[in-house]
């Protein structure tokens, strides 16, 4: 049976790119710490810089604001950790909407405030504002999402900056679903922190990183050696830097984001036209300011888990923020903060190897797979 990916917001397969770079570079034979002076020491640090060039230039940064990091989680957990570090008592903020990495960081590293959203996963900039206005401390860090994991809702992230930027609040925005999807200027967003994950882009897993602000002084999270310029300790992971390097020229050569968005955004409406075609199907979240490459559906009637199983036996990959879809066996606190059942939710996403086949054999399977759950419940 041939199968179709349509989970690429989970992670993303590695594209050819990456593969190619990774293989070259083992073929070198070139195997040394980058932090030595002598020349395979040089070799390696040279591979190093050369892909935190091309992170940068994808983001349109400066090389010295990127620093590696394993990947999306320990870069929200770092951000969240050095605020309240660098700051006073005041509570750390963040939306339920926000992936679990920021609101367990921010937990933990407490207190929080939390501020609401609207029935998209919008933000609610009022209640920013409230908590700049009050009379209790100003809050040690703002977390706020570029675009919304489970439904695509792009938030409105450069009105969030300049407002707190306004009364020296920092701001951490977890990018981790939005860059290597759209076009992204973190120079234009000057946020203080900016955190993302090479495997939702096509680059290797384990890998990712933590862009800071032009200035921002962070303290390291890790300690031991001088990496990453003294700021996070430990030895590199070379063969998956080197692949992210590799995804990110090839994203930034002129036109591959706008071209990327623009063919993802058809194969997604095409998804959502199929699944609208179904009695009672829904979508959540924006249907317009979102990421082009997720689409999320309610579907009425039946458990997301009936339809996940029933699609995976038809060769079909998708995702819900269903409890069954759960490590933690409990839906979605984002789709529950946005007033709908995570328990009848599916979500949709392509990539770089989504073709129109994909959408072509989502499109024959959803209506027959959810009208036999609903049969059988009937």
């Amino acid at each position: 049976m041939t199968r179709h990916y349509l989970d690429h917001a989970s992670t993303c397969p590695l594209r050819p790119e990456a593969a190619r770079a990774i293989t070259e570079f083992l073929e070198r034979g070139v195997f040394a710490d980058a932090g030595r002076p002598y020349g395979e020491g040089r070799l390696v640090a040279a591979a190093i810089e050369e892909a935190r060039d091309a992170v940068a230039a994808l983001v349109n940064v400066s090389s010295r604001q990127v620093i590696f990091t394993s990947g999306g989680t320990e870069s929200a957990n770092w951000a969240n950790w050095a605020a309240r570090e660098a700051t006073g008592d005041g509570p750390i903020v963040f939306s339920p909407v926000e992936h679990s990495a920021v609101r367990r960081s921010a937990e933990r590293y407490g207190p929080v405030t939390t501020i609401p959203v609207d029935s998209f996963g919008r933000v609610d900039l009022d209640s920013i504002d409230r908590l700049l206005a009050g009379d209790v401390a100003l809050p040690a860090l703002v977390n706020c999402q570029l675009a919304n994991h489970q439904v695509g809702t792009i938030q409105p992230v450069r009105e969030i900056v300049g407002r707190c930027h306004g009364s020296q609040v920092p701001v951490h925005v977890d990018a981790c679903m939005a860059i290597g999807q759209m076009s992204v200027d973190l120079g234009k967003l000057d946020a203080d922190y900016v955190s993302f994950s090479a495997h939702k882009l096509g680059g290797p897993t384990g890998v990712g990183a933590l862009v800071v602000g032009r200035a921002t002084r962070i303290s390291p999270l890790l300690l031991g050696g001088a990496e990453e310029r003294a700021r996070r300790a430990g030895m590199e992971s070379v063969l998956s830097i080197v692949g992210l390097g590799a995804v990110a020229r090839t994203l930034a050569e002129p036109g591959a984001l706008e071209e990327t968005a623009r063919r993802t955004r058809g194969l997604t409406d095409a998804i959502a036209q199929a699944a609208l075609g179904v009695p009672g199907v829904v979508t959540y979240g924006d249907p317009v300011a979102r990421v082009p490459h997720l689409v999320c559906f309610g579907v009425p009637g039946v458990t997301a888990e009936g339809v996940v199983m029933g699609l995976d036996q038809a060769g079909l990959a998708v995702h819900s923020g269903s409890a069954c879809a759960s490590e933690a066996f409990k839906p979605s606190p984002a789709l529950a903060a946005m007033g709908v059942d995570a328990n009848h939710s599916l979500r949709c996403s392509v990539g770089w190897s989504t073709d129109d086949g994909d959408v072509a054999a989502f499109a024959s399977a959803f209506p027959a797979v959810v009208g036999k759950l609903r049969s059988l419940a009937s």
